[in-house]
Parts: structure tokens; sequence; C-alpha cells
């Protein structure tokens, strides 16, 4: 099928979208994604809004026949990209092939961690209104197909049980987890693996590049063609995934998993308790000493701060006595 002529007043798209004109732009822009995907070249195009930049770079890559990854600036983006226009480009052009959405690890239910919050959240100083949003979650997981807590929609955006029923690098149990078999992200990935063209988003395309998770082998498959949309935002978000960091958060969640596995695996081990209140109050302490929130600064001369040095110690050697008491 010839490029120009999808984008022709009585082509592909005018049959499909009615009401559909063609814009010279847009036909430039497709014949020229065309030809860098048919040389294997790189093209970077900048147009202006109203162009139809979406279609004119999803037409060459369904028609080119190869395993393809589009790469959106954001979760919206995505969404609309998967639900909206790419099934309207599937009818338009006739593919019969595979697609598949795919995002971060953290936007899948994990069974595993539900259901130790549901035992955990029976506790004797627990939240009501958090318990109740644990049991819809248990609910809706029994009829969903994705495990995309996007489509809970008993469930808030900002709701404060969802990183404790998502699982992350740190603390994924991979093949050693019990619900492994059922495990969301896993089938998330398999069908990406098998889709001829996988939407997947800027955070999740670079997190892959900095670092290839363990558990899963890699997390997106190889492709022969990769389309950035919204590309200017890459810069700002890959110096988050190239740069290292940690954060007093990352250490409270660590001693909250602690604190779940000492009532609900390891009674008898009190010392697990002590571990962790020691490295949430360590934490803290450490946080304060670095003064306003938001105080950006260069970590060497930082460390300067007597203060700061004593609570970094003391940080450190909490860690160490976690990592001696976990062992």
């Amino acid at each position: 099928m010839n490029i120009s002529t999808v984008f022709s007043a009585d082509g592909a798209l005018g049959k499909a979208i009615s009401g559909f004109q063609p814009r010279d732009e847009q036909t430039m822009m497709a014949e020229n994604v065309h030809q860098a995907i048919k040389e294997q070249s790189q093209l970077v195009v900048e147009a202006g809004t109203g162009t139809g930049k979406t279609f004119a770079y999803l037409a060459p890559a369904l028609l080119s026949g190869k395993k393809t990854i589009v790469s959106t600036g954001s979760k919206n983006l995505q969404e609309q990209l998967f639900h909206r226009d790419l099934p309207l480009m599937k009818d338009a052009l006739g593919f019969t092939g595979r697609i598949a959405l795919l995002k971060g690890r953290a936007n899948y239910l994990c069974l595993d961690r539900l259901s130790r919050q549901i035992v955990e959240s029976h506790g004797h100083h627990s939240d009501p209104q958090l318990l109740t949003q644990l049991v819809k979650v248990r609910s809706w997981s029994s009829s969903t197909k994705s495990g995309d807590l996007g489509e809970c929609e008993d469930l808030a955006e900002d709701s404060r049980i969802i990183p404790d029923i998502t699982s992350n690098n740190e603390n994924c149990l991979g093949k050693e987890c019990p619900s492994f078999g059922d495990c969301f992200v896993f089938k998330a990935r398999n069908k990406a693996l098998e889709a001829d063209l996988v939407v997947v988003n800027h955070h999740l395309f670079l997190a892959d590049m900095a670092v290839k998770e363990t558990g899963f082998g890699e997390l997106l498959p190889e492709a022969e063609v990769f389309i950035f949309d919204e590309a200017h935002q890459i810069p700002d978000i890959a110096s988050q995934y190239f740069g290292q960091s940690i954060s007093s958060k990352q250490i409270a969640d660590l001693a909250k998993d602690i604190e779940i596995g000492y009532r609900t695996e390891a009674k008898d081990m009190r010392q697990l308790q002590k571990v962790a209140d020691k490295l949430v109050s360590s934490a803290s302490e450490m946080r304060i000493s670095l003064g306003e929130p938001g105080f950006r600064g260069n970590w060497r001369d930082a460390l300067k701060n007597q203060k700061l040095q004593r609570e970094m110690e003391r940080l450190q050697d909490a860690l160490q006595l976690c990592r001696d008491v976990l062992k």
C-alpha cells in the first residue's frame, strides 16, 4: 500500500474517518517516516499542533511489517494511543497483527502483596477506610484480565494503598513468588514480547535501558523500529534513570516490609520490629539534618556538616544491622 495514497482524500483514512482532509505536512511526514524505516535511519520531526503526527507515524509503522515500539511522553497519551488512535488505524489499514500496551510494574496489582496487606490490615491499629479499599480491590482482582489498577474504578489514582499492593524491583519475588503463575506484570510482558507493535512510555523505556530487571529477564522486547512521541521530554526523564538516588521513603518502605514479615511470617523474631523502628528513626533524623525540603546542592559540600555526617553514620549502622538480622 502506497503511503501517499493512504493519506489521500479517497484513500484508507478518507474511507475510515468521516470528514478526513488530506494535509500536505502530514503526508510529507508519513513519507519521511516510511523512508527512515526502509533505510533503517534516524529521523527527527518537529511539527505544529494539528499536523496529525500520530497517524503520520502509525501508518508507515503498521504497514512496514516490522516489530515496532512506540514510546509516549505520558501514561494518558499512551492510553489514548492504544485505545483510540491505534484501533482506528488498524481498521483503516486492515492490519491484522497483534498490539500490546505495557506500563511500568507500579501500575499492576501484585496478588501476593494484596493478600499480605489484607492479613496485615486486620491488625489492632489498622485504618478501616484502607481495609474497605483493599476489599474492593480484591473483589475487582477476580474479574480483571490485565490487573492494570488504572481500570479499577473503585480506586482513586492517588490512593495510599497503591504502593502497598504493587511491586517494585526491590520487593518483587520473581519466580519465587507463590502467585507467579497469575502475575499480571509477567502476563503483560509476555503479551508485549509476542506483539507486533507495543505502546510504552518514556519512563518505562528508559528504566529498561538503565537496568534489565531481575526475575523477568528483559522487560522490553527487541524491536526493529522505535518511535518516540514527544521526544523533547527524553533528556529530563533520562537523567532520572541514569543517576542513582536514595530517599527516606525507600527506607521507610523497606522498614514496613520487614514489619509485615515479622507480623505474618516470622512472629518469633522480635528483633525484626526493632530493626524496622531503627531504620525509620535514623532515616527521618537524616532527612531533618538535611534542612528544608526541596533543598538542592552538592553532596560533597553537604557532608562537611558534622551533624549530617553523624546522621549518615547512624543510618549506615542501621542498614548494616538490618542486613545482619535479615541474614
